[in-house]
């Protein structure tokens, strides 16, 4: 007869196995079979989604249903040289985290239903949308996340009860000028100075200085086919973030009217399109102080940290701004995580699923029987 397992042993198994097994935005088959194949050993009902990756687990009685939500997709970036799925954005560990809080919930009287949402495709920013459209939290009035954060946010043992992610828009744009010979550039429309103009445009725009924003071109490919040829035509990216999502709504706004100034200075066209917006966060007071007051009743007052605030966005936050009466927050976790998220080389401290685990084992059941 094989040894069993500790519940750490057992959270640490299933984290090492969506490490080694990551997949990308609405590709994770396996992920979601091997979430189904858990909760099947743990007899805990769920339901997959006819078009989509991901499902949903639920457990407890009563008309109000609380929910928390474990994003599962990876990062597609390269690792030692080699492009492949990668989950430096610890996703992997969201979901052994909140299995780990199912696996104790369980076992407890509820005065209400919890509801666990695996959901696909954080990574993006599409997948809170899609459970949305497809009513995970018609009926929810609490939602919380989870995630573990970078060292220089948190350290290992310290947990915060909200974190405020910041707004995140991104533009793919074309410019279609004329092409022209070295020797003769008042023949041609050059797409290298609409590019700087562009670069001044948004190194101009200015509001107010006590708001966090940036806005800044991230990528620029022009090319004539030769060095001798002036580009008429140019393919740039600009990234744009917000504390706020009103903020962000400015910005989006005032780059929309540069271009425009733009295009009738040069006498060129520009296409733009805005994809992939991700908003703020919208933490709900009522939320947080559950989680607040769960983080010190699970690991003591000297664990608990000030909500944090991070340049780093998070497609959680649709679920809010969709469904404004829902009540919502997302836990951070401390786990002395280097070098950053997303970084290829990522890793931390293992002991922060357990406290994750445990945090959110505690919330959950508090928002359940409050």
């Amino acid at each position: 007869m094989g040894q069993v397992k500790t519940y750490e042993e057992v959270i640490y198994g299933w984290f090492e196995h969506f490490h080694e097994n990551p997949e990308v935005s609405w590709k994770e088959i396996k992920t979601t079979k091997k979430i189904a194949s858990i909760l099947d050993e743990l007899k805990v009902p769920y339901k997959f989604f006819s078009d989509v990756t991901g499902l949903v687990a639920e457990i407890g009685q009563g008309e109000e249903v609380i929910a928390v939500r474990a994003d599962i997709d990876a990062l597609w970036q390269k690792v030692d040289g080699v492009m492949r799925a990668n989950h430096s954005c610890g996703h992997d560990a969201n979901i052994s985290m909140v299995l780990g809080a199912l696996i104790q919930l369980k076992e407890l009287s509820l005065k209400k239903r919890i509801r666990f949402i695996f959901q696909p495709a954080e990574e993006t920013g599409g997948g809170a949308i899609e459970m949305v459209k497809h009513g995970v939290i018609d009926d929810v009035s609490y939602l919380f996340g989870v995630h573990l954060r970078p060292i220089e946010e948190l350290p290992l043992g310290k947990v915060t009860p909200a974190i405020h992610h910041g707004a995140a828009l991104f533009l793919n744009g074309t410019i279609n000028g004329v092409d022209a010979h070295g020797a003769r550039p008042h023949q041609g429309k050059n797409a290298v100075d609409v590019i700087f103009a562009i670069q001044q445009m948004l190194k101009n725009i200015y509001i107010n200085p006590f708001e966090v924003y940036s806005a800044k071109l991230t990528k620029i490919v022009a090319d004539g086919g030769s060095i001798n040829i002036i580009p008429g035509s140019a393919a740039f990216s600009i990234d744009v973030r917000a504390q706020k999502n009103s903020v962000l709504d400015e910005l989006q706004k005032r780059i929309n009217e540069g271009f425009k100034t733009i295009i009738d200075m040069f006498g060129v066209e520009i296409d733009w399109d805005w994809v992939d917006k991700t908003p703020g966060a919208e933490v709900s007071e009522e939320a947080m102080n559950i989680a607040k007051a769960s983080i010190i009743e699970a690991l003591g007052t000297e664990c608990l940290e000030k909500p944090i605030s991070t340049p780093g966005s998070d497609d959680f936050h649709f679920y809010t701004i969709l469904r404004p009466n829902l009540k919502a927050a997302m836990i951070g976790i401390g786990a002395d995580l280097t070098p950053g998220l997303h970084h290829p080389k990522m890793t931390f401290k293992k002991e922060a699923l357990i406290t994750g685990a445990k945090v959110l084992t505690t919330t959950l059941r508090n928002a359940a029987n409050e």
